[in-house]
């Protein structure tokens, strides 16, 4: 049974199966009217929606009835399902899965919302299942869709095809569980809890060129160099042109080591 399914409905919907076509297995869902399914070319659960309502238009006269599934579907109710289901594709595989849902969808038009909140009495309910799926029985006497009817007779009983296939006391009983279930708390199926992601650790951010105690080193380490440079080599006494010269390639080599800190070449744009 698909799990968006209640468990009420899907007790109620276990029945429909087993009395509109004898069973309520897996197999139940590939049945066709008269249990012709083995004369189709595939089973009608690998099927797409689109291929049965296409192939049901043949079987009216055929098997004498387009009755297609678990539920029986009829060709006019699957094609009206699918405008009001905006959901629902002609690609949609006609799974088990999607006829419990469409099943559903039955049980909600003919007021399952309102019989469980006791809007509509257990007997106005079983009549309009009787209306939808032929093989019910009312469970008081009425009008039917052809003449008069008995209690335990078909809504459709007098049409030549139709009879009901289940005793309306075990119709009563059923629709009685399906209360019970209806009233006890319902919990969804929940989804695995996803494994939290491990934050990646924070990357350390360059220290500021102005903080960083290796730049003020280097800078009054060449700094130092240069005026040692100059007492050392006595340079007052040369020319200037050398004395320039000496000075650019003392300098040069103080900028290249300073630039060569990470934090440095950061602040300059350089890889």
């Amino acid at each position: 049974m698909d799990k968006t399914v209640p468990p009420g409905a899907a007790i109620l919907l276990d029945l429909i199966r087993e009395t509109e076509v004898g069973r309520s297995d897996r197999a139940s869902y590939d049945v066709i009217y008269g249990h012709n399914q083995g004369k189709l070319p595939q089973p009608l659960t690998t099927m797409t929606y689109g291929e049965v309502v296409d192939a049901q238009k043949g079987w009216s006269k055929r098997f004498r009835s387009s009755a297609a599934g678990g539920y029986q579907f009829m060709r006019a109710t699957l094609i009206d399902l699918a405008k009001q289901v905006t959901s629902i594709s002609g690609k949609d595989v006609f799974t088990p899965d999607l006829q419990d849902r469409l099943a559903y969808k039955l049980l909600l038009r003919r007021g399952y919302a309102e019989f469980i909140v006791g809007k509509i009495s257990l007997v106005q309910f079983a009549e309009n299942l009787a209306k939808e799926w032929a093989s019910f029985p009312v469970l008081v006497a009425t009008k039917g869709s052809e003449r008069e009817i008995r209690r335990g007779q078909s809504y459709y009983a007098g049409d030549g095809l139709n009879k009901a296939l289940v005793m309306p006391e075990k119709v009563e009983a059923v629709l009685k569980e399906v209360l019970d279930a209806a009233c006890r708390p319902h919990e969804p199926v929940e989804e695995p809890e996803a494994r939290p992601v491990p934050s990646p650790a924070p990357k350390p951010k360059p220290k500021p060129v102005r903080k960083s105690g290796r730049f003020w080193t280097w800078l009054l380490t060449a700094g130092g160099t240069i005026v040692t440079g100059l007492k050392e080599l006595n340079l007052v006494v040369l020319d200037w042109r050398v004395q320039i010269a000496i000075l650019v390639v003392i300098v040069g080599f103080a900028v290249y080591a300073i630039t060569s800190m990470p934090a440095v070449r950061g602040a300059l744009g350089l890889k």
